[in-house]
């Protein structure tokens, strides 16, 4: 058994608690394990907890279902990854609402180079399947991730196209591992996961694919990738949810332009007009914007022979550690620094190519 696994799954199952407070405890105690360990009067002087979760803490009647978890996800080959470990999607984990837990069924890598959401109707028309199948297959040669939701429609269209074409592809679930949703799925999920993609879901086993869970499986899509791709959408729906979240978490979002009047063109139309997307009409469109081709040059800049770090930059430069890339938020958490003082000292270093401004609030070391 391992213990403190134990105790992070039981932390996601405490009545009332939610993601958000939840990674509030553990700070608090130090730990998921800390928190089941804290007296009941320390853990009333938290803020946002209340009296539900304090007993239920201290009662710690969720460690037997988490135990009974911890025994499912074993029996039937499921990685548990915890926000704080380093096999747990990096751009997710910035996100103030992410998941203390995921629950993920393959081996795939959430951290690759490259990754990119494809969302859309579940009523697809012969254009969106055409724009869908088009555009997997043109970035084929920036060896993307495609993450989607394995529902009807684009999404299916979508790991049908990764598969064709050698891409890896990861879906987020809307419920538990007891089932997969659409049932008609179950054999491209399976075939997903044999060919190095992996099922994703937050959802403890025996929870149902009811609607309120899929506005929550929407921003983990939105919040894994470095971009969202929006192939066809009606005035509303889950595919602009998506959109909005993605861009309440300062990632590009890509809309394909449509005929005015058709039902599933409305609502990729309203967020290229309203500014929530970029028009995206080739695959050259995104690559522009996210800088990809860039990476593909010679980079003629170069930085200033032995430069000297000062002791502020030296703590910048140290949070890259063995990574290229990183985000704002994680500079600013562990330098410690003001975010006018590291906004300061990003562009010292971007002017003498140290490193580079990315989508998103990211920076690259070059």
């Amino acid at each position: 058994m391992h213990y403190e696994l134990l105790y992070e799954v039981a932390l996601t199952l405490i009545p009332g608690i939610g993601d958000v407070n939840g990674k509030k405890l553990v700070a608090y105690c130090g730990g998921a394990e800390a928190v089941f360990k804290e007296k009941k009067k320390n853990l009333f002087h938290i803020p946002g907890i209340g009296e539900k979760s304090v007993e239920s803490i201290v009662s710690q009647k969720v460690l037997s279902r988490a135990e009974k978890e911890l025994a499912f996800a074993e029996r039937n080959g499921i990685r548990i990854l915890y926000y704080l470990n380093p096999d747990y999607p990096k751009r997710l984990q910035h996100c103030y609402d992410s998941p203390i837990i995921i629950y993920c069924k393959g081996a795939t890598d959430l951290n690759v180079e490259k990754i990119v959401g494809v969302v859309g109707t579940r009523n697809i028309t012969d254009y969106g399947k055409m724009l869908t199948e088009r555009i997997v297959e043109q970035l084929v040669d920036d060896n993307v991730l495609v993450v989607s939701g394995l529902a009807y429609g684009v999404d299916t269209c979508a790991h049908h196209a990764a598969l064709k074409n050698n891409l890896i592809t990861a879906a987020v679930l809307a419920h538990g591992f007891q089932t997969i949703y659409p049932s008609v799925n179950k054999n491209l999920a399976r075939k997903m996961v044999d060919k190095g993609g992996c099922l994703l879901t937050e959802n403890i086993s025996g929870t149902e694919p009811d609607r309120e869970n899929f506005p929550k499986r929407n921003r983990i899509v939105a919040g894994m990738i470095d971009c969202l791709i929006v192939v066809e959408s009606a005035a509303k729906g889950g595919a602009l949810i998506t959109a909005e979240i993605a861009n309440l978490y300062d990632r590009e979002v890509f809309a394909f332009p449509g005929k005015i009047g058709d039902v599933y063109s409305e609502g990729c139309n309203k967020i290229i007009k309203e500014n929530k997307a970029n028009i995206l009409t080739d695959v050259e469109d995104l690559r522009s914007v996210m800088r990809w081709n860039e990476e593909k040059k010679v980079v003629t800049r170069q930085m200033r022979m032995f430069r000297d770090f000062s002791d502020e930059e030296q703590k910048v430069m140290d949070v890259f550690g063995n990574e290229n890339v990183v985000y704002l938020d994680k500079i600013i958490t562990e330098t410690m620094l003001s975010p006018t003082k590291i906004a300061s000292i990003l562009l010292s270093l971007e002017f003498d190519g140290v490193l580079t401004a990315l989508p998103g609030k990211r920076y690259q070391k070059l």
